[in-house]
């Protein structure tokens, strides 16, 4: 595998260039290169390598001022003190997207994906990015897609999710209605504590309860915000929890 480094700073090129080289010896590192206008005269006079390390922050600007003039063919790795630049990133071939400071743990885990990559085309990278900037159980933003788009939600902006005919739906605060690609489980086991799963069917964050009724003896009713026309109702086996969570936030 030939690799090319895009990367202006030097001390975090060359720990790149050496993980990359313990980790798997057999990947051959073209060139480092330190700037847009760099790396968009070494492609017009180069083939294209399989892999690229990419800074988001280059000596002459923005790493995604070379997208507007030139579409990498291959699959690019990111690595970045920045967080916010993953939707960007996932719209350019990422495979995977490193927040510095770089260790070799991350390398380790890049190229498994890359070897990923080329052995099989349905990868799912927009979830392994939002997976990795969010951490395994501290989920910070939610990738929604809007017809062709694909957007960003924070977490804080979510009111409640609820599944419906198989399908998973998040709500917002503003009153927006996102079809999801994960389970309830899944937002369950990767939500914070803002947010209570009362059923099968609804998983609610506690600002977003404008109200509760008593239904039976030992379920109870939810009026929500923004309002919704399906009943949002506690279920039996979770009323005790359900109290806990609403009086001391466990």
């Amino acid at each position: 595998m030939k690799a090319l480094i895009i990367e202006d700073e030097k001390l975090a090129a060359s720990r790149l260039q050496k993980y990359i080289q313990e980790v798997d010896p057999t990947i051959s590192v073209l060139q480092v290169l330190e700037s847009i206008e760099e790396t968009l005269l070494w492609f017009a006079e180069n083939n294209s390598p399989d892999l690229v390390f990419l800074d988001i922050h280059l000596a002459d600007g923005s790493c995604f001022e070379i997208f507007d003039r030139f579409q990498f063919d291959c699959p690019i790795i990111f690595a970045t003190a920045y967080d916010e630049y993953a939707l960007q990133a996932f719209e350019q071939h990422a495979i995977d997207y490193i927040l510095k400071p770089i260790k070799k743990a991350h390398i380790e885990r890049a190229l498994s994906r890359a070897r990923k990559y080329f052995n099989s085309t349905s990868t799912d990278t927009e979830t392994k990015i939002v997976d990795h900037l969010a951490g395994k159980n501290d989920l910070k933003r939610l990738l929604v897609r809007v017809g062709p788009k694909i957007n960003l939600v924070k977490v804080e902006d979510i009111a409640y999710l609820y599944s419906k005919d198989k399908i998973t739906f998040a709500v917002t605060t503003s009153n927006r209605r996102y079809p999801m690609d994960k389970s309830l489980g899944y937002f369950d086991n990767h939500l914070d504590n803002d947010f209570f799963r009362i059923n099968r069917k609804f998983i609610v964050q506690r600002e977003a309860i404008d109200d509760m009724t008593r239904h039976t003896k030992s379920r109870v009713k939810l009026s929500l915000k923004p309002p919704i026309d399906i009943e949002a109702i506690v279920s039996t086996d979770r009323s005790r929890s359900f109290k806990k969570w609403l009086l001391d936030g466990t």
